[in-house]
């Protein structure tokens, strides 16, 4: 299937929509709405949003980048819709936060996910992230797994 992936605003309708149902999921695969260590990002400190539409126009997906530093940023938000994973819309959308890092001049991403969420720590190891230690907000938490990857 093909999928166009464009950067949008953060607070864009089908942004927060995404944005929502991935904040559910999470919610109940986790057991509570505390499971997000450190600040949740908002529209000023993603230094890029992007949302993913199947060829209807409609929003499958979406991924961020949160700059950590001069060298690095944290991938952030990265959601696909249930009824479109397994379709080549994650690698669409993490290829083009990837292309967006290098243009920055970028040298490593970073992310955090989940012990509830296997399905990302598989995606993210077939991608070529590597398991690192737990970072920032992120260092000592249990159900926080990081991963990095130099570009």
């Amino acid at each position: 299937m093909h999928y166009s992936v464009t950067p949008e605003p953060w607070d864009s309708e089908d942004g927060a929509r995404l944005r929502g149902i991935q904040r559910a999921e999470l919610d109940a695969r986790y057991g509570s709405g505390d499971h997000e260590p450190g600040s949740a990002p908002t529209a000023e400190d993603i230094t890029f949003f992007v949302v993913a539409r199947d060829v209807q126009g409609m929003a499958v997906a979406c991924g961020a980048l949160r700059q950590l530093d001069v060298d690095s940023a944290e991938i952030k938000r990265m959601f696909v819709l249930p009824s479109h994973r397994g379709t080549g819309v994650a690698p669409a959308v993490l290829r083009c936060l990837e292309a967006e890092a290098v243009r920055l001049g970028l040298s490593v991403l970073k992310l955090e996910t989940g012990t509830a969420q296997p399905d990302a720590i598989r995606f993210y190891e077939r991608e070529g992230y590597k398991l690192i230690e737990n970072f920032g907000p992120y260092a000592g938490e249990p159900l926080s797994v990081c991963y990095a990857r130099p570009l």
